[in-house]
C-alpha cells in the first residue's frame, strides 16, 4: 500500500487549513496518486477529479465548512472534496453501502446539494444565495461549473437570473475543453477565444499592475480614464463581453494548477457585492499520462491496470451499445435519411462510429437534451430519420419536448435508450428505472425492449419504416447472458415472441429481464410445472391478445421489468387481466417505487427483490 504522509494528516473538514503551504504541492501529488490507485481497484470517475485538484485545494483553503456552501455541477469530480472532508474510505467507492461517487448530503453536511445531471449547479447556488439573503446570514456560496455544462439550457436559465443580484455569489468556471466527449457549440468556442486571448491577458495584467502603484485619492479622474480604456480593451479582445453583459463581473482566464492564483482569485471575488465568475483552465486526467491522453476514456472507467492503464476486464463483444453502433452504420450506407444525434455522449452511447462515417449527418448538440429532442423533430418533419441517442436517466430531462414537439406532432423520430434498469455503481441519480413509466403512457409513441444484441438489430430496422416515433430502451450491460444465442423471429408490431409453452405459469420478460425468466422457467419446472415463456418485445402498445391468452389457460400470469411498479408494464397487464376477468394469479416482479442506491446489479436486483428466487417464492405461494 502506497503512504501518503501529507494526505494522512487530513481526517475531517478544514484540516488543509493546518498545513504549511510548503506541503500543499506534495498534498495534490499524493491526492492523484490515491484517486488513481483507488479508481484502479474499483472503477469510477478518473480524468474529471485528476483535473480539478489544485481547485478543490483552494476552494478549501478558502471555504469553511459545513458552513459555506460548495456546489459541484454533476458532481462526478467530487472525489479530492470527499478527501478533504475526511471521507477517506475509497476501498469502499461505489460498492453497496460505501462511498458514492457523487455529492450525498448522508454521507457529510459538507455535501451541500446531492447532483448527479448536468447544468444544475448554478441553480442551486441561486437559491442558497437567496436563502442566505432572507436569513440574513453570511456564508460564501460557490458553484463549480464545467465549460460542457455551461452550455446546458438550464445553466443559462440561471445565468440570466443571477446577473441580477446583489450579493456576492462566486461561480468557478472550470474550463478543460471537454465534458465527457470533447465540448462543442459556440459556448465551446466562445471560451476558446477567451483562452486564446494572450495579447488581452498580458495587457490586462500590466495595466492591472499600473493602476495599483497609483496612490489612492490622487488620481481619481486618470484611474477612472484607464480603467475605462481597460474596459474598452477587454471589449475589444474579449468580443461580446457575454458573463459581464449578463450582470457578473468576470476574473480570467487563470491557471487553475496554481493554488495561489486561484486563492487569489476567490479573495478578490469575495469582495464583491455581485456574482462573480473566475474562469480557470484546467487539464482533464491531469498527472497520469494514459488518462491525460484519453481523457475520456478515463472519464468513467472500470477496475485498470495502474501501469499500463489497460482495462482488467475487456468490454465484451455483444454489447447493447455496440449492436446500435454496428446497425447505425449498416442503416446509414443504404439510407442517407438516416441521422444520428446525441447530448455530448457520442462514445457512451455508441455514435462516435456513425460520426466519423459521415459527419455531414452526425449532430452532437452538446449537453442540452431537451434541444436535442425538439431538434430532431424538425428534421423528422423535413423529411429525415433522425435517430436521437440518449441514457434513460439524461431522457427524462426532455419529457415535455417528447410530449409537445415529437408525439403530439407524429413525428418519425427514434429514441435508443441507453443505460437502461439498475445500471449500477453510479446510483441513483443514474439507475434507468423510471422510462417505461415516462413513456409508454405518451399516446402514439412506440415502446420497445429486445432481449438480445440481435433482436436490437431487428427492432432499429423496424423503427425506420414504422413512419411514427419510437423509442428503444435497453442496458447498460453486455450482451443478456442466457438470451445471447435465442433465435430472433422477425418484428411483428405490438406482438409479444413466446419461447417456450406451458400449462402453469406465464412469465413475460422486458428485454432483457428474459434472463431471470429462462432462471424462473428453469426453477419451475425442476419442481414439475410447466412454464410458458414471453419476450414482450414491446411494451406499448402491449399485446393484449398475448396477455388474454396466457390469463385463460394460465394458473399463474407473471411480469418481469427493471423498472418502477408505477406505470409499468406490469401494471399495464394486470389491467388486462383485470377487465377480462380472469381469475389466475398474478406476479408483478418490478422494482419498488424508490430511488436505488449504488451497488452492482446483482446485488440490487437481490435486494430489491427481483432475483430468481424472490420471484419463485412468489409463484409458489400462489400455486402451492
Amino acid at each position: 500500500m502506497t503512504d501518503y504522509p501529507v494526505l494522512d494528516k487530513i481526517n475531517k473538514p478544514n484540516d488543509i487549513k493546518i498545513l504549511p503551504e510548503s506541503e500543499l504541492p506534495e498534498l495534490a501529488r499524493e491526492i492523484r496518486a490515491f484517486i488513481t490507485e483507488a479508481v484502479s481497484r474499483n472503477g469510477g470517475h478518473l480524468s474529471s477529479n485528476l483535473g480539478v485538484v489544485e481547485l478543490t485545494m483552494a476552494l478549501h483553503l478558502f471555504l469553511d465548512f459545513p458552513e459555506d456552501k460548495l456546489i459541484f455541477d454533476v458532481g462526478h469530480q467530487t472525489y479530492v472534496h470527499k478527501i478533504l472532508t475526511g471521507r477517506k474510505n475509497f476501498e469502499t467507492l461505489r460498492q453497496k453501502g460505501g462511498l458514492s461517487g457523487f455529492p450525498k448530503g448522508s454521507e457529510s453536511d459538507c455535501d451541500a446539494f446531492d447532483t448527479g445531471h448536468s447544468s444544475t449547479a448554478l441553480s442551486i447556488a441561486a437559491g442558497f444565495v437567496t436563502a442566505r439573503e432572507l436569513k440574513g446570514e453570511k456564508n460564501k456560496i460557490v458553484a463549480v461549473v464545467g465549460d460542457g455544462a455551461l452550455g446546458g439550457g438550464m445553466a443559462l436559465e440561471a445565468m440570466n437570473n443571477i446577473g441580477k443580484f446583489k450579493s456576492n455569489m462566486i461561480i468557478i468556471l472550470n474550463d478543460n475543453e471537454m465534458s465527457i466527449d470533447r465540448n462543442v457549440g459556440g459556448m465551446a468556442n466562445y471560451l476558446g477565444k477567451i483562452r486564446t486571448r494572450k495579447t488581452y491577458v498580458n495587457f490586462k495584467a500590466g495595466l492591472e499592475n499600473m493602476l495599483d502603484e497609483i496612490p489612492g485619492g490622487k488620481g481619481e479622474r486618470i484611474v477612472g480614464r484607464l480603467k475605462h480604456i481597460k474596459d474598452s480593451f477587454k471589449t475589444f479582445f474579449v468580443s461580446g463581453m457575454f458573463f459581464e453583459d449578463l450582470g457578473l463581473t468576470y476574473i480570467g482566464p487563470i491557471n487553475g494548477h496554481d493554488v495561489d492564483q486561484v486563492l487569489t482569485a476567490l479573495k478578490s471575488a469575495s469582495g464583491l457585492n455581485k456574482p462573480v465568475i473566475i474562469h480557470a483552465v484546467t487539464q482533464k486526467g491531469r498527472g497520469y499520462l494514459p488518462a491525460e491522453k484519453r481523457p475520456g476514456k478515463f472519464h468513467g472507467i472500470g477496475p485498470f491496470d495502474l501501469k499500463t492503464g489497460k482495462l482488467l476486464k475487456k468490454p465484451g463483444t455483444g454489447s447493447f451499445t455496440s449492436a446500435f453502433s454496428e446497425t447505425m452504420l449498416e442503416l446509414g450506407e443504404k439510407d442517407e435519411r438516416i441521422l444520428g444525434i446525441t447530448a455530448a455522449m457520442e462514445f457512451g452511447t455508441g455514435l462516435r462510429e456513425f460520426g466519423e462515417r459521415f459527419p455531414d449527418r452526425f449532430f452532437d448538440v452538446g449537453i442540452a437534451e431537451q434541444h436535442a429532442v425538439t431538434f430532431a423533430a424538425a428534421l423528422a418533419k423535413a423529411g429525415f430519420r433522425p435517430v436521437v441517442a440518449i441514457y434513460s436517466t439524461f431522457l427524462q430531462r426532455s419529457y415535455d419536448q417528447i410530449v409537445h414537439d415529437v408525439c403530439l406532432t407524429k413525428q418519425p423520430v427514434i429514441f435508443m435508450i441507453d443505460r437502461s434498469g439498475i445500471t449500477g455503481e453510479d446510483g441513483e441519480t443514474h439507475q434507468g428505472i423510471f422510462d417505461l413509466s415516462y413513456l409508454s403512457h405518451i399516446p402514439g409513441l412506440t415502446v420497445m425492449a429486445p432481449k438480445n444484441c440481435a433482436e436490437l438489430k431487428k427492432m432499429l430496422k423496424a423503427a425506420v419504416e414504422m413512419n411514427a416515433p419510437v423509442a428503444i430502451r435497453y442496458p447498460k450491460c453486455g450482451e443478456a447472458e442466457c438470451a445471447g444465442e435465442l433465435p430472433v423471429e422477425d418484428i411483428v408490431y405490438g406482438k409479444a415472441e413466446r419461447l417456450s409453452e406451458g400449462s402453469d405459469v406465464a412469465v413475460f420478460t422486458v428485454g432483457h429481464s428474459v434472463d431471470i425468466g429462462i432462471g424462473l422457467k428453469e426453477r419451475l419446472e425442476s419442481d414439475g410445472f410447466t412454464v410458458s415463456l414471453y419476450n414482450a418485445r414491446f411494451v406499448s402498445p402491449v399485446d393484449r391478445e398475448a396477455v388474454t391468452e396466457a390469463a385463460k389457460k394460465h394458473k399463474v400470469v407473471v411480469t418481469v421489468e427493471e423498472n418502477v411498479k408505477r406505470g409499468g408494464f406490469g401494471e399495464e397487464v394486470a389491467e388486462v387481466i383485470l377487465e377480462g376477468g380472469f381469475e389466475t394469479g398474478f406476479v408483478n416482479a418490478s422494482l419498488n417505487d424508490s430511488f436505488i442506491e449504488h451497488g452492482k446489479r446483482s446485488e440490487l436486483l437481490k435486494t430489491y427483490g427481483l432475483d430468481t428466487e424472490e420471484i419463485y417464492g412468489k409463484i409458489r405461494r400462489i400455486i402451492g
